[in-house]
């Protein structure tokens, strides 16, 4: 579970400099440039990330259960899901889903790991997908007080969220059918 803990706090905290610590982002930037910068930021979140993974795949191998969510929950699961891909393909294709939600990343983040924590019930899913809506809930309020950091994507075109919506469907369709078998073990449905 250290593990786990461990890449949560690098990856999550990695992606907390622009809420906690803009002057001191600013000010690295300013000292080493911005491409600098995001290729250490990179590196980083890299890094945590693959920490991560591996601590919830050590984790989920002695599950604590903290509770057992009821089967139609698994069914909401699925349904919360459904926009996740579409909003994160928005975050990077201009359009009314981007310019609507304002922060399509941070609502696709809070949907994933709500309804992972309504259908998971151990210590470990707890601390993973709980983690991150918490982190996704405070960025959110925090981009209230700082400017939005600029995104890069195509230009802004309906024709953006009709690819964000299908290409969101065909990644939702690919990972309940395959994907999240093939990565992460587990089989959504069946």
């Amino acid at each position: 579970m250290a593990i786990l803990i461990l890449g949560l706090v690098l990856f999550l905290g990695g992606h907390s400099v622009s809420i906690f610590a803009p002057e001191w982002r600013a000010r690295v930037v300013a000292r080493i440039g911005e491409l600098p910068w995001k290729a250490l930021y990179a590196l980083f979140a890299l890094f945590g990330f693959l920490i991560l993974v591996w601590g919830y795949g050590l984790a989920r191998q002695a599950p604590i259960p903290l509770y057992e969510p009821p089967t139609w929950l698994r069914h909401i699961n699925l349904l919360l899901m459904l926009p996740v891909f579409t909003l994160l393909l928005a975050a990077y294709l201009p359009g009314r889903i981007q310019h609507t939600l304002k922060h399509p990343m941070l609502v696709a983040v809070k949907l994933w790991a709500l309804a992972h924590l309504l259908a998971n019930g151990t210590l470990a899913d707890v601390l993973l997908f709980g983690g991150f809506l918490a982190w996704a809930v405070v960025d959110r309020i925090s981009l209230k007080r700082r400017p939005a950091p600029r995104v890069y994507g195509m230009p802004a075109s309906p024709v953006n969220d009709a690819l964000a919506i299908v290409g969101g469907l065909v990644l939702y369709l690919a990972f309940m059918f395959w994907l999240h078998r093939a990565l992460l073990g587990v089989a959504p449905i069946g």
